[in-house]
This record gives structure tokens, sequence and C-alpha cells, in this order.
């Protein structure tokens, strides 16, 4: 059972609440080998990528700026022409990679092994 802090909140809803959204995890995961330009988050977001191959740029800034008011990433503007801007992880962003790690692993665990029992009955 999980109880609520000394503030009444629920860690876990709390967590919940921070990892919402469709690209969130995704995005710290790829963060985690160093900075990164939109363009480059942009496309290893499409890889691998189930279904559309496009993601709204409203979207993805959408997903960065939520992570960057989280705390989980920084967003570094060089305030240069042409546009210059990198995100990379913060401290508390990358105590958060393990957390994917297991996640991901768990994944492959269950997740994939489940697929392909499903693929080689058909």
């Amino acid at each position: 059972m999980v109880k609520a802090s000394a503030s009444g909140a629920c860690p876990v809803a709390a967590f919940q609440k921070l990892i919402s959204g469709k690209y969130k995890l995704r995005i710290v995961w790829d963060l985690k080998d160093g900075p990164r330009r939109y363009g480059e988050i942009r496309t290893g977001l499409l890889r691998g990528l189930g279904g559309s191959a496009e993601i709204a740029p409203r979207v993805l800034s959408r997903e960065l700026k939520a992570l960057t008011e989280s705390g989980l990433i920084d967003r570094k503007d060089y305030g240069v022409v042409p546009p210059k801007v990198e995100y990379r992880l913060t401290r508390k962003g990358k105590s958060f990679v393990p957390v994917i790690a297991v996640i991901r692993d768990w994944g492959h665990r269950h997740l994939v092994a489940d697929v392909e029992t499903m693929m080689a009955a058909e």
C-alpha cells in the first residue's frame, strides 16, 4: 500500500504525473548519452516508431517544455542565428535514467517475449 507523504501528496501519483506524456521517457532515455538539439531528439524518437512516421512539432515542444519545468532536463539557448538550442539531463534527470533502464529491462523480459510467442503461434 502506498502512503501519502507528510505533505499529503502520493509519490506514485506525483511520479505518474511527471512521466505522463507520449514521449517523455524516450526523450530522457535519448539524452542519457549527452546533449542533443531539437532535431536530433526528434530523429531519435522517430527511430523504431510504429504507426505514424511524424511527430507534431507542437507535441514535441510541449513535452520538452514539461520536462524542463519538472527539472529533468535543461534547455540551453546559445542566442545565435540560426537558432541553436541544446537539451541535456539535469542531475535529477540523470538520477531517473536507472529507473527507465529497469522499465526497459522489464519490457524486454515480459513484453518482447509475449509478442514473439504470439507471432510464433500464428
